[in-house]
């Protein structure tokens, strides 16, 4: 199913992300993790790149793994840097074959692209949507960032490029994650402001220790609040400590979303379903054991 007949729906929607593996080892992990997560139904997983010219041909084979072998709904996230237009052609192409029909259109990350791969047929991610558009019959989604892009000038900047994504075709957004759900708010205020009303999905991941946010704030430029800030320097070492304060601090951050209007809940996992399974449970109560 398309993931925007689902929006249309109005229920709330429940994703997980999960990224290629590399070794047999990390696959058998993750499709260990996949059949966790079968059990809560999710309505889609989306399968990540990056922005080398190799990834996006695993992301593709599994996508059809997931799809075939575990029965579900997939979104393939397909960057541009690295490919030709007629190499995303042939890509979307393997999506049909597989009956995928939803994918994220990304720029990518040029700091990922190996070196001499980088093609020249794209530079936004808002050209990448208008020729899968023209390709036709696949539901598109883009990228958002509550916080601006780290490379935009200001939000009001990143938000006026991101209307150029919308405008080309893009049907609905998924954040990049955050942890102050005013960031969220304001951001939906001026993404409508701009003339952007299509479903914005939060993206939302419990922090694992301190390391792990040292990196979010210097190379994602994420904020981290205060309370956030505090729990994970007082809980750090402690990983059972640690696990309950982020599921608590993801789980309350998810309540707080969804009662102010968020049509569902995208949780990165990094191939891994116990978090993703706890902050459901608290949330909706109802996830199996």
């Amino acid at each position: 199913m398309k993931f925007t007949e689902r929006l249309k729906t109005g229920k709330k929607v429940y994703s997980f992300e999960f990224y290629p593996p590399k070794t047999a080892e990390d696959t058998s992990k993750l499709f260990n993790t996949a059949l966790e997560l079968m059990r809560l139904a999710p309505d889609f997983v989306s399968v990540t790149n990056s922005s080398s010219g190799v990834a996006p041909y695993r992301t593709v084979a599994l996508c059809g793994v997931l799809k075939a072998q575990f029965g579900l709904d997939v979104v393939a996230h397909l960057t541009c840097l690295a490919h030709t237009k007629a190499e995303i052609a042939e890509i979307c192409g393997g999506l049909r074959k597989m009956d995928i029909t939803n994918i994220l259109a990304l720029r990518g990350d040029p700091h990922n692209v190996v070196s001499g791969a980088r093609r020249q047929d794209y530079s936004y991610a808002a050209q990448l949507v208008a020729d899968l558009k023209r390709e036709g019959g696949f539901a598109i989604g883009g990228a958002c960032y509550p916080e601006k892009h780290p490379e935009a000038s200001s939000l009001d900047a990143d938000i006026a490029r991101l209307k150029e994504k919308v405008d080309a075709g893009a049907e609905y957004l998924i954040t990049q994650l955050f942890f102050d759900n005013a960031y969220y708010f304001r951001f939906l205020e001026k993404a409508a402001a701009a003339g952007i009303n299509v479903p914005v999905l939060p993206g939302l991941m419990p922090l694992t220790g301190y390391k792990q946010m040292q990196n979010f704030t210097s190379l994602m430029k994420v904020g981290i609040p205060d309370e956030l800030r505090r729990g994970i320097e007082r809980w750090d070492g402690d990983k059972e400590g640690m696990f309950k304060f982020s599921v608590d601090y993801a789980s309350a951050q998810a309540e707080q979303l969804l009662k102010g209007g968020a049509p569902g809940l995208h949780l990165y996992t990094l191939n891994r379903s116990r978090a993703a399974i706890a902050i459901l449970r608290n949330v909706k109560g109802e996830v199996p054991e």
